[in-house]
């Protein structure tokens, strides 16, 4: 049992009236309103209910504050990009000269050459004709981009480009460059080997030329700083100083000094000067054309170690190409020779080609000139270049070839060939096999632009010899304007 005294309970508290609390809260609010804090507090609230009930009320309200809203991403304005120019470096518009200055000069073909025809080597849009004697040489996809192609057509295959250029303009306004379809080669070359012609007769074409080319407005405002032309043959055969001597004068007549002149072979010393590659045989057709060469040539077995296809010069007194012939000739485990004497090598043959195929590396001695178009044929081929002059190559093609000689050349010196202080062989043979490979793959890499593309309107995506020519020169007059480098 639990004791009551045990238990204790508390005391009963007396009952307050429920008016008395009531006074009593009332009176703590008051003293919490005299306090600044709270005075504050209650002001921030009020303010807040009062916007609250002020943005119910609006037209807009319901749409935003409704508890069923789900915000939706902001759609911002697409902003399209402009097309990009595929002109934005240059725009060309091609002078319609007179047709006895270019079409009448390839209708006359057979008269170009005191021996024979120039018609069939002009055929095909300069390209000439169609190769034979190569199936089973080259694959048999490849066969028909080869031609027979003349080392001194560059003026034709060039203006037919021109013509079909995607930046080409109709209106002279809209032009950064103009060019101008002069065959200076072909007008030239009837009179070089003739012992009867006239300085008048090798420059007449020339001087017909340049009297309608400096009466247009267009050469009259810049003074020919923004007109081109290609010259098919090399820089020698116009720049006659006397009427006795070879070729014609037309570099040298009054009009010409500011025109920029692509040749084969350009004078160092002259900045107008631009050579570009003499035309080879091969005319690839599409960009799978150029990869499926580059792939033949890269994989193709090579039996020897070096070549040269060329002939001795006898009216030359100790022709390096003669000794370079009877060299090769004592090398033949090594080097395989193509003699060229006669006309036999004349634009190509399937035994030149089949040549370079074969072989690591080709000799490449100065032609009847600093240059030569085997140069091209050789790397086209995928052979590597041997060079004893450096005219021949290094300081001719810039805009085309790699800027490192040594990554994709051999140069030996030409007199330590004829003292007996090099061999050729030696040389050779002394590269590594891996350095070899790489020297290779950087000719390969530069196949492109040695080519002239057969469709007039050029490749899909590969830039070939004439696109990296015009892009030349549109680069070279963008900076002759930016740099005031002109004179009158």
């Amino acid at each position: 049992m639990f004791s009551v005294s045990d238990h204790k309970f508390p005391e009963p508290q007396p009952k307050r009236p429920q008016s008395l609390d009531k006074v009593n809260s009332f009176n703590s609010i008051l003293q919490l309103i005299h306090q600044p804090r709270t005075c504050l507090l209650f002001a921030i609230l009020a303010l807040q209910v009062l916007l609250l009930f002020t943005l119910r009320s609006l037209p807009f309200a319901r749409q935003h504050l409704s508890p069923t809203y789900s915000p939706q991403p902001v759609r911002l304005p697409l902003t399209v990009p402009e097309p990009e120019d595929e002109c934005g470096s240059g725009r060309v518009f091609v002078y319609d000269l007179p047709k006895t200055l270019n079409q009448e000069i390839l209708q006359n073909c057979d008269d170009l050459n005191p021996w024979s025809s120039r018609c069939k080597a002009l055929a095909n849009d300069g390209l000439g004709q169609q190769a034979t004697g190569i199936k089973g040489i080259v694959p048999d996809n490849l066969v028909p981009a080869w031609y027979w192609t003349d080392q001194f057509v560059s003026e034709v295959i060039f203006h037919n480009r021109i013509l079909n250029h995607k930046c080409r303009v109709m209106e002279p306004e809209s032009a950064t460059a103009f060019y101008i379809p002069f065959y200076a080669g072909l007008a030239v070359g009837k009179y070089l080997w003739s012992n009867s012609s006239t300085a008048q007769e090798r420059d007449r074409h020339c001087e017909m030329m340049l009297r309608w080319v400096q009466d247009q407005p267009s050469y009259k405002k810049s003074d020919g700083w923004d007109h081109f032309i290609t010259m098919g043959r090399i820089t020698w055969d116009f720049r006659r100083s006397k009427n006795d001597d070879w070729g014609s004068s037309c570099i040298y007549l009054p009009g010409m000094r500011n025109i920029t002149r692509l040749l084969i072979e350009r004078n160092s010393w002259d900045y107008f000067d631009v050579g570009i590659p003499y035309p080879t045989g091969f005319h690839p057709r599409s960009d799978s054309d150029v990869a499926d060469w580059q792939n033949f040539v890269r994989n193709r077995s090579r039996s020897k170690l070096f070549c040269f296809a060329g002939a001795k010069r006898g009216a030359i007194k100790n022709d390096f190409r003669g000794l370079l012939l009877s060299h090769c000739q004592k090398e033949s485990d090594t080097c395989r020779v193509v003699d060229c004497a006669g006309t036999k090598c004349s634009n190509g043959t399937s035994a030149i080609l089949e040549t370079f195929l074969d072989s690591d590396f080709c000799l490449q001695p100065r032609g009847d000139s600093f240059t030569r178009r085997s140069i091209f044929d050789c790397m086209v081929a995928g052979s590597i270049p041997v060079f004893f002059w450096r005219r021949t190559a290094y300081i001719q093609y810039e805009w085309f070839l790699p800027g490192e000689p040594d990554s994709y050349s051999v140069f030996i010196d030409r007199n330590a060939v004829i003292n007996g202080t090099a061999s050729i062989k030696n040389v050779l043979q002394g590269i590594s096999r891996e350095k070899v490979k790489k020297m290779r793959e950087k000719v390969i890499d530069y196949i492109p632009n040695f080519l002239y593309a057969k469709p007039q309107e050029g490749l899909e995506t590969v830039k070939d010899a004439f696109d990296i020519a015009l892009e030349g020169v549109f680069r070279r007059f963008k900076q002759q304007g930016e740099l005031g480098f002109r004179w009158k």
